[in-house]
């Protein structure tokens, strides 16, 4: 986490610099020198206010999750709060949002999960975005579903989203979040009954 202090016009410039030099150069050639000159600051405040590279990686990441989180609210807040189809889509749908699936994003995305195998720091945030995601599945599948038909229909929701956000990110044209939302909402709508029980 950043020191208290840190100018709040600073951190957005920094987070944008490493996504920009961890698209052009991976995570392993992102050294401070090349962020900093990018950001257009000094390579000391990204020393002093974060500890160096892997505390910058750590904020640009909880930026990314920050980013995700109000997308999915927004998504959200745009449908019937009854209607499960929907609720579980616009949830799908802030995962495969503009943002999420731009080019620099979806690199230090790929490059922070590779990381996180290798950094408890990195791994607790992981793992705090999957448990998140799954709960948000969860509390919306169980309108329509038993409990443990929710967690399960949840998790395979959470696996559709990550290996097609994958398989796009390897891709050299990118992800298409379109066909993505098509994919997963086949799945859905074949595992969701055809009258949900609120209906009833």
């Amino acid at each position: 986490m950043p020191k208290i202090g840190m100018p709040e016009i600073r951190r957005p410039q920094l987070v944008e610099a490493t996504m920009a030099v961890i698209d052009e150069v991976g995570l392993s050639g992102a050294s401070v020198a090349l962020i900093s000159r990018k950001a257009g600051v000094s390579a000391g405040i990204i020393n002093h206010y974060f500890g160096g590279k892997h505390g910058l990686l750590e904020e640009t990441m909880r930026s990314v999750l920050r980013q995700l989180s109000a997308t999915s609210i927004k998504h959200l807040s745009a449908v019937d709060g009854q209607d499960v189809s929907a609720r579980v889509k616009a949830i799908v749908a802030a995962n495969f949002d503009g943002y999420q699936v731009e080019s620099k994003v979806t690199k230090t995305w790929l490059a922070f999960w590779a990381q996180s195998m290798h950094d408890k720091d990195l791994y607790r945030l992981q793992r705090v975005n999957e448990r998140r995601l799954l709960s948000h599945l969860r509390r919306e599948l169980k309108h329509a579903l038993p409990d443990q038909q929710a967690k399960f229909v949840a998790q395979g929701i959470a696996a559709l989203i990550d290996g097609i956000w994958l398989r796009g990110a390897l891709n050299p044209q990118g992800i298409c979040a379109q066909n993505a939302q098509l994919i997963i909402s086949d799945y859905l709508e074949k595992q969701l009954p055809p009258t949900p029980l609120h209906q009833v």
